[in-house]
């Protein structure tokens, strides 16, 4: 029987007003964290629990933690899989994991980050950062932005959120082309795409922006040789995972200028700790992992939630992953 819940990953401290938690009973209690929890406090954060719900791929859930939380039954993730967490001990322990179903929102979480990375892309190409700080600074027109128009998007993942971008791009103007693992060419041209290799994917990319799930596949799959291979007016963009690109190999590319600039929502270890060597660059635009958020898109979330608590405490688990 679940009598304490504990809610993690609540940056904004929104999670009580946006779903309905009383509806699992008075008899259980729901504690939220907005701080990130590693480590021991983690695990003294959760010693008494009997269900986590936290947000995709933000506080990991490995065996050494899972381990210790002898009271846990139930484990519940924002999305369909979560690649932090050890789902196959859970399944070991007997714990239930379930998710929400992000395709049946209303907001769709693809079209909010596909926003986000067109934020990023116009940040960077139209110098939207730099002007900025320049102009509060009583500087005026420090350099030339880029046109867009005649550029090539190139595309890692053309799944539902890569398939967003195209329509976008082919507004501006732009070429596009796509490339994963499991793409065919056939699709990439009926999504308005060309397909190419990977090689050639980073080698013509003008703005190589990033679309795939985090897996033992693609984590690192954008590293030191790929970064070699871009142009050095080129500019990456990453809403997807943080390890999908090596993240050193990426810093040692924007610190000695091999390419030109890079958007980030996403990082290896999020939040970012403070004085992240990434803030001290110029040609790089950071966002706070934004890119699903929206004030709909956390209700749906949060509500699927509860909807997978109070199932689990009857008996009838929904969404089990």
């Amino acid at each position: 029987m679940i009598t304490k819940v504990a809610v993690l990953d609540d940056y904004q401290g929104r999670a009580a007003q946006l779903a309905d938690w009383s509806s699992l009973g008075e008899d259980v209690d729901v504690v939220f964290f907005s701080a990130p929890l590693r480590g021991e406090e983690l695990v003294e954060a959760l010693s008494d629990v009997d269900a986590v719900v936290l947000m995709r791929e933000r506080t990991a859930l490995s065996q050494a933690t899972l381990e210790r939380l002898e009271h846990l039954q139930l484990v519940v993730t924002t999305g369909m899989n979560n690649a932090s967490v050890d789902s196959a001990y859970l399944r070991q322990r007997g714990i239930t994991f379930c998710g929400t179903d992000m395709q049946l929102s209303p907001v769709a979480g693809t079209h909010l980050t596909a926003e986000t990375s067109w934020a990023l892309i116009f940040a960077l190409v139209k110098r939207v950062v730099l002007e900025d700080r320049a102009l509060r600074a009583g500087q005026w027109q420090l350099a030339f932005p880029t046109t867009l128009a005649g550029m090539t998007l190139g595309l890692a993942g053309l799944g539902k959120t890569g398939s967003a971008m195209v329509a976008p791009a082919r507004a501006f103007g732009m070429e596009v082309i796509a490339w994963s693992e499991n793409l065919k060419p056939e699709y990439a041209t009926q999504l308005g795409a060309q397909w190419v290799s990977k090689d050639e994917l980073v080698e013509r990319s003008d703005i190589l922006s990033i679309h795939l799930v985090l897996s033992g596949r693609t984590r690192g799959l954008i590293g030191r040789d790929e970064l070699s291979r871009m142009k050095p007016t080129a500019y990456l963009v990453n809403s997807s995972r943080g390890p999908i690109v090596d993240e050193s190999a990426l810093l040692e590319a924007l610190q000695t200028r091999a390419i030109a600039g890079a958007g980030l929502d996403v990082f290896d270890v999020e939040p970012v700790p403070a004085h992240h060597p990434f803030s001290a660059l110029d040609n790089v635009v950071l966002l706070p992992h934004i890119g699903y958020l929206s004030e709909e898109n956390m209700a749906f979330m949060y509500g699927q939630a509860v909807e997978d608590l109070r199932a689990f405490r009857v008996g009838s688990p929904v969404r089990v992953l």
